[in-house]
């Protein structure tokens, strides 16, 4: 089953990285392939977790591909755990974990735990799509630490601190 697993460091705190990614109705304005997502409830899980349940349009090329998930919002330990519902996937999960790590890469700076495992349904979808999964999991990495500049100001060049991931 493929999987990517990464860390990053960004020059902004735990809480708002955690807060950023938990805002999963505004990754189509800056997520690269993200066309639409379209939330469909809101609730709590049986321990007092907020969930949300969304339909994600992804985009590449020709391909497009709408997927729900329900996403579980654990805000003491920030993390957030992606369960996969319908759609071209047989399997994906995913964790967010938001760690504080201070001066690591700047005063008051965190690490972004990311980790996906998925399987697609179609052997033939794996193959058009599953080659750029890692370049496009890295961009996306990259596309929160940029929206975080936007978000909660910061004067770095992300694009250029991340040559390879673009």
């Amino acid at each position: 089953m493929p999987s990517f697993q990464t860390t990053q460091i960004v020059p902004f705190t735990a809480q708002q990285m955690f807060d950023l990614v938990a805002d999963v109705e505004a990754y189509p304005q800056f997520l690269p392939l993200c066309e639409a997502l379209h939330v469909r409830e809101h609730r709590t899980d049986a321990e007092g977790h907020p969930q949300v349940v969304a339909d994600m349009t992804c985009g590449y090329k020709a391909i497009r591909e709408t997927f729900t998930s329900q996403v579980t919002l654990v805000a003491a330990k920030r993390e957030i755990l992606v369960e996969y519902i319908d759609g071209p996937f047989s399997h994906l999960h995913n964790q967010w974990r938001f760690e504080q790590s201070p001066g690591t890469y700047a005063p008051g700076g965190s690490a972004i735990h990311f980790r996906i495992d998925y399987a697609f349904k179609s052997p033939m979808l794996g193959l058009l799509v599953g080659a750029m999964f890692d370049r496009a999991f890295r961009r996306f990495l990259v596309a929160f630490e940029e929206r975080a500049g936007e978000v909660y100001g910061g004067g770095q060049d992300i694009a250029a601190a991340h040559p390879a991931t673009i």
